[in-house]
């Protein structure tokens, strides 16, 4: 019988850890991994549902997580990075729970719920090169949200990624893009006209009955305005 052919699909991976989890973990393991436990619920599940994202698998200190869309894995990676942050507010400084984020957007191997393949790999390889804080992503991700996303990018260069073909160009969300980043703007709704006003459409002839179209004519230029 034929090998079963691998399902693949295009999709963008965002890979997340904690810095510092074994000293974390050292100073207080059942408190950090309650933490770890609330913010999962409190901020990551709501975030991942909001921008259709699913997550893959939770590892210990780490997350990976798909999404149809590099903007939506980008915007997510960003508020989950902002809500860390609000989570750490009150918290002394060797006891907050700080985030390196990779994102990348390429081919992955599916097999059940998992997923495999370079694409998996890379967005891994680019967290590890993040620093805490910090959101990480491919130049593919790089060119699908750039005009789309009001974010601020270093260019980082290109770097040899054990495992992966090719060097991969890799950029950093600016950090203060992320503190100051306040959602999706909102369109001020039109202002309203200071007084009451009509709009007038021409009227259509529906009829086959052609003697009807002056009297169409006629009833439109009865009700133009200033006529």
């Amino acid at each position: 019988m034929a090998e079963e052919r691998a399902q693949r699909r295009l999709a963008a991976i965002m890979a997340a850890d904690v810095v510092g989890y074994s000293r974390l973990i050292e100073l207080d393991e059942r408190g950090t991994l309650a933490a770890l436990k609330e913010r999962r619920k409190e901020i990551l599940e709501p975030l991942v549902r909001q921008h259709q994202g699913r997550i893959v698998k939770v590892m210990g200190d780490g997350v990976l997580v798909e999404f149809a869309s590099a903007v939506n894995a980008v915007t997510c990676a960003v508020e989950f990075q902002k809500g860390m942050i609000a989570a750490n507010q009150g918290r002394a400084d060797d006891r907050q729970i700080v985030l390196r984020i990779g994102i990348n957007l390429g081919d992955v191997v599916v097999e059940g719920r998992d997923l495999f393949g370079d694409g998996v790999i890379l967005a891994v390889r680019l967290q590890a090169i993040a620093g805490p804080g910090d959101i990480c992503i491919s130049g593919s991700v790089y060119d699908q949200v750039k005009r789309k996303l009001d974010f601020s990018f270093d260019e980082l260069g290109t770097h040899a990624i054990k495992n992966i073909a090719e060097p991969v160009a890799v950029y950093r969300i600016v950090p203060s893009t992320i503190s100051e980043y306040q959602g999706p703007a909102e369109k001020a709704p039109l202002p309203l006209p200071a007084k009451p006003s009509i709009a007038v459409l021409p009227f259509t002839n529906m009829s086959n009955d052609s003697e009807q179209e002056a009297f169409v004519d006629g009833l439109t230029a009865a009700l133009r305005p200033g006529d």
